[in-house]
């Protein structure tokens, strides 16, 4: 009611998982950095909380996470009967959790990305790490493995510690960066995804504002995620940026946002072609 076009749960996955013991958030001057784990009630108890909403219309994206194959492959079928949930995202990135060496790989993504594929007729949407060599190879592996869509990025690996103890802050050591401070990756990384796969690309990191989303859109974004986003502006965020958005494309006399997709790309190929 906020305005977002969708919602996106946290990981599900199979069993119930309480995730990290506490502290598992620390703010920075940049952002913020979690480390929760994968909290979860698990597949079945989450299921049946989706059908006590009764809300079948609801736009829901379920994000998903396993530690096999055969995991995602089990939790995208019984997400499939559910007709309150539109999409699945497939976690393969958490940068705290020891998921994130799928998303590491190009070929167990691929595979990854091929079981849940075959499970299911929901369109997949294929959640990258930042924390790798080079991205555009784990994007086209999604790609080639039936992925309708990637998302760029998930948080940067990062740490926080205490100057008075020298520890830590948080019990897992090591966290996931978000915010501000992670958007020029981000828009980095969209912009090389962009230039690699035939399939749309949500962007993700550090959006606060709409100039934000111009940016995403311009380096190849289709649509946007926000998180932390929320915890800085409040639900109040989506109605900012949808008139920034709308003032903006009326002011430059754009008549459809989907006309900015990768418009930089096309720039820098005219800019070179006149050289």
């Amino acid at each position: 009611m906020a305005g977002a076009g969708a919602v996106v749960s946290k990981s599900i996955g199979l069993e119930p998982n309480i995730g990290n013991s506490n502290p598992v958030i620390v703010g920075t001057d940049c952002g913020v950095i979690n480390s929760m784990g994968l909290p979860n009630p698990g597949i079945n108890e989450f299921i049946d909380e989706l059908k006590s909403l009764n809300l079948d219309n609801f736009p829901l994206f379920v994000s998903i996470f396993g530690y096999t194959e055969n995991e995602f492959e089990i939790l995208a079928k019984k997400l499939s009967k559910i007709p309150m949930v539109k999409a699945i995202e497939l976690n393969i990135s958490c940068p705290h959790s020891v998921i994130s060496q799928i998303g590491q790989d190009p070929e167990i993504t691929r595979k990854v990305v091929e079981a849940v594929r075959e499970s299911t007729d929901l369109p997949l949407f294929v959640k990258l790490t930042p924390n790798v060599t080079d991205i555009t190879k784990i994007a086209k592996a999604a790609e080639l493995g039936g992925a309708d869509a990637i998302i760029a990025i998930n948080t940067v690996r990062a740490i926080a510690i205490d100057i008075e103890t020298g520890m830590p802050i948080l019990s897992n050591i090591y966290g996931g960066l978000s915010g501000p401070a992670i958007k020029p990756i981000a828009i980095r990384a969209v912009y090389d995804i962009f230039k690699t796969v035939n399939i749309p690309i949500i962007g993700v990191g550090g959006i606060l504002k709409w100039q934000d989303v111009i940016e995403f859109f311009y380096a190849g974004a289709s649509a946007v995620q926000i998180g932390t986003g929320i915890i800085r502006e409040d639900l109040d965020i989506f109605r900012k940026i949808s008139i920034g958005l709308i003032q903006y494309l009326n002011r430059k006399n754009i008549l459809n946002i989907q006309d900015l997709i990768g418009k930089t790309h096309k720039l820098i190929r005219i800019k070179r072609e006149k050289k």
